[in-house]
């Protein structure tokens, strides 16, 4: 049996941070050896991730005292991988970015994006984007994966199936209606993630323009040049995003065909379920019930007369939408199997 691979996580004391650290624990191929805090530097990790208590003994490091690992995750928050890539490069000869620092391969629609120049332009396209269930074939042996964004996967896996089996007209917008949990604003908190401000509330916030939509165009162009309009509204969830994609399809469909559709779509995928049922609480996809989990659950709901159709996915944004993916992302560039330390089915109630 060989070795384990060393792996290190920069930026280890945020959400996404602790859910990687959380999933690698368990991962039989790998070994942590090294997480970053600049805050909580010498701190062990569970004081900052109480959940981890007993189940590792690791401290922060600082970053300036990183050393040369097999896989680097950089888990910092957006902006600034880009600025030291070549250092983090050549402490690693895998690296796996969880920020939108190189999710986009054009420089031009970065810059448009996220409203900056990218600092490392000539890296973008030596990045993979790290979304398996589309890439799954340039993520084997890859050395350098981009992260996800977790409206943006939600939003592309909920269309996939209507636009891999012609259902979608490129022509037409795709306006995706995304409910997200509070930890999508991450660790810091701010004025309007204060709890007394944040709970209980739908607020939409960010209506048009969303920089993921931008990610979506380019999981799309394959296809063909799609009009995608997001919208983002926060409500009383910690973990999740929901996406409802609303589209016209082809009026007269019957059920058989759609479903003929999905199950082609993601037949032998191991994380993408297909929830539509006829009755029952549980007959579309929730975001509850996959909190803690990497799976996404994928959905619709279809007018026959009108061709009008809602087309659903729910996942957790710090499982399926961030570290979840980014292991699996670390499985297929590693050549291990892609399921490993990502099983875990979830708990009900």
């Amino acid at each position: 049996m060989s070795a384990p691979l060393s792996v290190g996580i920069v930026g280890g004391s945020g959400y996404t941070g602790g859910e990687l650290l959380r999933l690698l624990l368990d991962h039989p191929g790998v070994r942590v050896t090294q997480v970053t805090s600049e805050h909580y530097a010498g701190k062990p990790v569970h004081q900052v991730h109480p959940h981890l208590r007993g189940r590792s003994d690791l401290r922060f490091v600082g970053r300036d005292a990183l050393t040369s690992c097999d896989v680097l995750f950089l888990a910092m928050p957006h902006g600034e991988a880009q600025t030291q890539i070549d250092h983090y490069a050549a402490l690693a000869p895998t690296l796996i970015d969880l920020s939108a620092d190189f999710r986009l391969a054009d420089p031009a629609e970065y810059a448009a994006a996220y409203g900056s120049e990218h600092a490392a332009p000539a890296w973008l396209e030596r990045f993979v984007y790290g979304l398996p269930e589309i890439n799954r074939q340039a993520l084997r042996g890859a050395r350098y994966a981009s992260g996800v964004g977790c409206n943006a996967t939600a939003t592309i896996l909920a269309v996939w199936a209507a636009v891999q089996g012609g259902l979608l007209n490129a022509g037409q917008p795709l306006i995706a209606d995304l409910k997200v949990g509070s930890s999508e604003a991450g660790h810091t908190p701010g004025p309007a993630s204060h709890h007394p401000v944040r709970s209980g509330v739908v607020r939409p916030f960010k209506l048009v323009g969303h920089r993921h939509e931008a990610e979506v165009r380019q999981a799309l162009r394959r296809v063909g040049t799609f009009d995608v309009r997001l919208s983002v509204t926060s409500v009383e969830m910690v973990r999740g995003v929901a996406a409802a994609v609303h589209v016209t399809l082809p009026t007269g469909l019957a059920e058989r065909d759609l479903w003929a559709c999905y199950r082609a779509a993601w037949r032998g995928e191991p994380f993408v379920r297909i929830v539509h049922d006829q009755a029952g609480v549980h007959r579309h996809p929730e975001p509850r019930l996959l909190a803690g989990t990497n799976y996404a659950d994928v959905g619709w709901e279809y007018d026959p007369r009108t061709g009008r159709a809602v087309l659903l996915c729910a996942l957790d944004n710090l499982g399926k939408g961030a570290a979840g993916t980014a292991v699996q992302c670390l499985n297929l560039m590693c050549g291990f199997d892609e399921t490993t330390a990502l099983t875990f089915g979830g708990i009900y109630p």
